[in-house]
């Protein structure tokens, strides 16, 4: 099918200039004054004209098209970065071909190694959590977390943990739960690590992942929370979400009223947390800014490779890698009760990390 459109001849009749004139003008190649440039600019987009794809990648050897690997495209959190990737790579005159790991490292080896074929000029990816990305064959962009190694650019989670845990210490709250997932996740591990640097002092701390137990007691089982409420815990810090949201269920069936009784946060602000029932206090990325930074260093270092060079070193690095998250309190934290739980025995070291449910290593996580 003839691609639509009016060709270069076309413009280059109207301007009196030669087709390859057009052509250079256009790409950006070959010797043609700024003025010319512009005119020819300015006559195409009257015209319509619009630069055939096949022919761009014939000439330049890029395709204009990049690959985005995302771990769970289920996870409302990863549709939310796609669409963020999409609209960055868009602006950049680029397209996205994506794929989905599903979580695991063999599926994700093979996701990459399908774009590749399909010949993109380059991808960002976003690990399976406790994967480094390494040498993959084209420019690379990674978004993981400030402390994986490779990483391109991330949100700051464990600054976002400091802030979820200094709002709560604000409150008032003493008695702390940590509700993780996998203890496999650098993302996870980060925002932990923030909110147990923030409560080190004058606060009793203890992590549950989920995965562990549920390997256990079978998924979906309860996580025991108002076990916790009646051992004098009165918030839990989630770190993302979705557990947040496992929370609040959980609590509320139990008759535990939140936050009157139990404060809940979590983390990433997905699309319905505004609207739950209390409303959810998180952190959220600011998904906008971490893209355009991701796909300006990707695109830079795309623009910079030998088309006919098959090395590539590291993933490619960024200014301004950590972005800062934000604060979003809601109706789902709130003052703990005036009378609250006092331990039978004094707590020697407020910032030990007790789990009292698995016996998984601590510090570690992923959304």
């Amino acid at each position: 099918m003839a691609r639509s459109g009016p060709k270069l001849t076309r413009i280059a009749r109207a301007l009196g200039v030669s087709a390859a004139t057009v052509s250079n003008a256009l790409s950006g190649k070959g010797r043609v004054s700024a003025e010319m440039a512009e005119k020819i600019r300015a006559t195409a987009a009257e015209l319509g004209y619009v630069p055939s794809l096949a022919g761009r990648a014939l000439r330049t050897g890029r395709t204009a098209v990049i690959g985005l690997v995302l771990p769970d495209i289920a996870n409302p959190l990863f549709p939310q970065i796609a669409q963020a990737i999409e609209l960055a790579a868009s602006s950049a005159g680029y397209g996205v071909l994506i794929a989905d790991s599903r979580g695991d490292v063999t599926t994700q080896t093979k996701a990459i190694e399908r774009l590749i074929d399909r010949d993109v000029d380059g991808m960002v990816i976003v690990p399976r959590r406790g994967t480094r990305i390494a040498d993959v064959g084209c420019p690379v962009a990674v978004i993981d977390t400030p402390s994986t190694p490779g990483n391109t650019v991330a949100a700051d989670h464990w600054g976002g943990g400091r802030q979820i845990a200094e709002h709560l210490k604000a409150l008032g709250h003493q008695r702390v739960l940590i509700i993780g997932n996998n203890p496999a996740s650098n993302v996870q591990n980060d925002r932990i690590g923030g909110i147990r640097s923030a409560l080190a002092e004058g606060a009793f701390v203890e992590t549950l992942w989920i995965e562990p137990l549920e390997r256990e007691q079978g998924k979906g089982c309860p996580l025991g929370l108002a076990e916790k409420v009646a051992q004098g815990f009165t918030a839990f810090a989630c770190v993302s979400d979705l557990h947040a949201l496992r929370a609040l269920t959980e609590l509320q069936r139990a008759g535990i009223n939140v936050p009157e009784r139990a404060s809940v946060t979590g983390f990433d602000d997905l699309i319905w947390s505004p609207v739950v029932t209390p409303a959810l206090t998180t952190a959220r990325m600011d998904m906008t800014r971490i893209a355009a930074i991701a796909v300006e260093a990707l695109v830079k270092a795309i623009g910079e490779r030998d088309p006919t060079d098959a090395a590539i070193g590291a993933p490619v690095t960024a200014d301004n890698a950590e972005v800062p998250m934000q604060l979003v309190v809601r109706q789902s934290s709130a003052a703990p009760p005036r009378t609250q739980f006092q331990p039978a025995q004094t707590i020697a070291n407020a910032s030990t990390i007790a789990d009292a449910r698995t016996s998984a290593p601590e510090g570690e996580h992923q959304p």
